[in-house]
């Protein structure tokens, strides 16, 4: 059973503002699962901590609370300014020009429910053109994630997001700030149409269901499931694009995804999963929606 109240239509202007603000929410709030993501994808088999054998980082739970209690909780932050940089970008382009896309792909006379594979289509195009703006900020935010405790007097490589934008391009120049953009536009594109689409497809599947209102409850459910979805999809790819970003001494994505299989096994590809799930996926997914961003 659908909602039978008309939905309000909003412009594109109001689309991408509501996209980026839910974006940006999202992050804030789910930004130390994200830091210890990082730490977990750039923490290489071997590397060990306090000298007893056992991986720095183990866990989610553990590796926010390793980050805690050596750096501080203000520590989970980190990355949060290049952060909100980039969801007011990537995360308004790639909602915000969705529905336009597909109206593009299928024509503006279309009625009907739109075909799946103009969902995808539609979310991968949006995906990747978002992310090839948006690249930069990334590359700085994985930067600041990835900075841990360091030893007394070692100074820190950047003092801050608008210093690392500025010590990347003069000291490895201005290319150096789209360093990973073929993982990133993979990852991004396979996520994105990923988690668009299903998003799309379950919530139009759950409204066919009786006692189901297009209402939050809805939004949230789907937008659970379209993250679950798009997390193990994506989680190869993510951890490529990370370390890309991370450590400078990969020479190419296939160089990174070779040796971190060869060293370390597919599973390392995968373990990362639990840390993604609760990113700012159906967060963002539920918001937008819930504004009218994504109609059906």
């Amino acid at each position: 059973m659908s909602d039978l109240k008309p939905r309000t239509e909003i412009s594109f202007a109001e689309t991408l503002l509501c996209s980026a603000f839910a974006a940006c929410f999202a992050e804030f709030c789910t930004i130390p699962l994200d830091t210890a993501k990082v730490r977990l994808q750039l923490q290489k088999k071997g590397d060990v901590g306090d000298g007893v054998g056992l991986p720095k980082y183990r866990g989610l739970m553990g590796t926010v609370t390793t980050i805690a209690r050596e750096e501080g909780v203000s520590a989970l932050w980190k990355g949060i300014i290049p952060g909100l940089h980039r969801q007011c970008i990537y995360g308004g382009l790639r909602i915000g020009l969705y529905d336009p896309v597909k109206t593009f792909l299928v024509g503006s006379a279309f009625v009907g429910e739109i075909p799946l594979y103009h969902m995808i289509l539609a979310a991968l195009l949006t995906g990747a053109l978002a992310i090839a703006v948006a690249n930069p900020t990334d590359l700085v935010k994985v930067r600041l994630q990835a900075e841990g405790k360091l030893p007394a007097g070692i100074p820190r490589r950047y003092s801050g997001a608008l210093d690392a934008y500025i010590t990347i391009a003069r000291q490895e120049g201005m290319g150096a700030l789209w360093t990973g953009l073929g993982p990133n536009i993979a990852r991004n594109a396979i996520i994105n149409a990923a988690e668009l689409a299903s998003y799309d497809k379950i919530k139009q599947t759950i409204l066919k269901i009786p006692g189901f209102m297009d209402n939050v409850f809805t939004h949230l459910l789907a937008g659970l499931g379209a993250g679950l979805f798009a997390v193990c999809i994506g989680s190869p790819v993510d951890v490529v694009k990370s370390r890309m970003m991370g450590d400078s001494t990969y020479k190419s994505t296939l160089d990174c995804f070779v040796k971190t299989l060869a060293n370390e096994g597919f599973f390392c590809l995968l373990q990362r999963v639990s840390s993604k799930l609760w990113s700012n996926r159906s967060l963002e997914c539920g918001y937008v929606s819930n504004s009218g961003a994504s109609k059906l």
